[in-house]
């Protein structure tokens, strides 16, 4: 079972944090996309909302999906505590308590994750929608 534990310290937060510097990454280079556009270059509404939502759904996925990942590391800090638990023979606090704080860890680097992705998501959207509302101004669309 320490096979779960590592699953949990290093597979599920890991995967936490490289999902969170891949969306902070796409987050970044749309913000620097969104100040130098100038949305009299597309053509059409459509190319024009193409490129301005273009790699934004991926901010989105790892807003929506954080917490289930968290929450598949707590289910395996649970379980590796209730084999500890049974494997023991003994209802020491220690170990219960070590387990329970390892599920919670998990738990709470995915809502670490998703609540700044749920923002910049929000944020990133909203510039959009200004972008594109200035191209139908000035196309009188």
């Amino acid at each position: 079972m320490d096979f779960l534990k590592e699953l949990v310290e290093y597979g599920v937060i890991g995967l936490l944090l490289g999902l969170s510097v891949w969306a902070i990454g796409v987050a970044v280079e749309r913000w620097l996309f969104y100040r130098r556009v100038d949305v009299s270059q597309f053509p059409t509404l459509d190319l024009c909302e193409i490129a301005l939502t273009r790699r934004l759904v991926v901010i989105g996925t790892v807003a929506a999906n954080a917490p289930y990942i968290g929450l598949l590391g707590t289910v395996f800090g649970i379980m590796l505590t209730f084999h500890t638990m049974g494997t023991s023979g003994a209802l020491a606090v220690t170990s219960i308590m070590i387990g329970l704080s390892l599920a919670l860890k998990a738990t709470a680097a995915g809502l670490l994750v998703a609540i700044p992705c749920v923002v910049m998501n929000n944020v990133l959207r909203r510039r959009v929608s200004e972008l594109l509302v200035q191209y139908k101004v000035q196309n009188g669309s």
